[in-house]
């Protein structure tokens, strides 16, 4: 096999029409795909294993949602078991434009410290709004942290930091393992690869005279992003102090845009606090109920 033979890995949960119809734009960038679906309909799943007949992926069916981390690691583990070098994270929801996988790989190519890359990530566009920066830079002008969809990852990465944080269920996934990277002393690298991608259901939102555009995530990801952010803001303050309070101010913008701009206020409030003692008392997995 190849250096370069990629093994795409796509999380899907009610996965829609059109994201089905995508799939042989990723096919044609990558080498391999693996699907893993989090819990889908009967209907949704008889449309995926028609998609894999035909289009010749591998599907896996967990039948219920194990969250977004272990469905990650699962379509990982898939592509080591079948000696894949390279990942490709993709989003169901995500888009790539034409020779996605190819810039990518240019970036690996020309970089003189290509061995110490733990990750490639693309721009990123948000329909209609044009190329949008979605994480802060480090002092060297690297990405802070990055979403995990387009992420490109070679495999032998989680054999040295370990999987996704499948604790975490969903929310902050990305976040964590971006901060791990750095504590390892790895590089995240960006190229000029373009991925179509939407975080959340932003919104305008306006509050005297300022506009500003909250994410609009539900009560229950409100919980998720709340109790997993205060687990990372302890494990990385002491070790990467500096990236760690960008990441609290960040987080502190976010929070303050919940609740100037969105609807279901009472409701998030609640999931804030919960999250947020869940996350100071170890808490951790699917929240079944509030």
């Amino acid at each position: 096999m190849r250096v370069q033979s990629v093994c795409a890995v796509i999380v899907t949960y009610h996965p829609s029409v059109a994201m089905l119809e995508n799939l042989h734009k990723v096919l044609a960038e990558v080498q391999g795909l693996v699907v893993v679906d989090n819990g889908s309909s009967a209907n949704e799943l008889d449309l995926l294993r028609t998609a894999s007949r035909d289009f010749g992926f591998h599907l896996i069916e967990n039948g219920e949602n194990l969250g977004i981390a272990e469905a990650l690691n699962q379509g990982v583990r898939w592509a080591k078991n079948e000696k894949y070098p390279w990942v490709l994270l993709y989003d169901q929801d995500s888009r790539m434009l034409d020779g996605f996988v190819d810039a990518m790989f240019k970036v690996w190519l020309s970089h003189p410290k290509r061995d110490k890359i733990a990750t490639i990530h693309p721009r990123y566009m948000r329909a209609g709004f044009g190329y949008t920066r979605l994480a802060p830079r480090a002092p060297d002008g690297s990405l802070l942290w990055c979403i995990t969809s387009g992420s490109l990852m070679p495999t032998w990465i989680f054999d040295n930091i370990g999987w996704f944080a499948s604790e975490f269920f969903i929310d902050w996934v990305d976040i964590e393992y971006c901060f791990r990277i750095r504590a390892a002393g790895y590089i995240m690298a960006e190229s000029e690869a373009i991925l179509v991608h939407d975080p959340g259901d932003p919104a305008p939102a306006s509050v005297l005279g300022l506009r500003f555009w909250p994410s609009h995530h539900s009560a229950i990801r409100r919980y998720y992003m709340s109790r997993n952010r205060i687990v990372v803001f302890r494990k990385y303050l002491f070790s990467l102090p500096l990236f760690t309070l960008k990441l609290m101010y960040a987080a502190l913008r976010d929070t303050a845009k919940c609740f100037l701009g969105e609807k279901q206020r009472p409701q998030k409030l609640r999931s804030f606090v919960v999250g947020t003692w869940d996350g100071l008392t170890g808490k951790m997995g699917m929240r079944q109920s509030f």
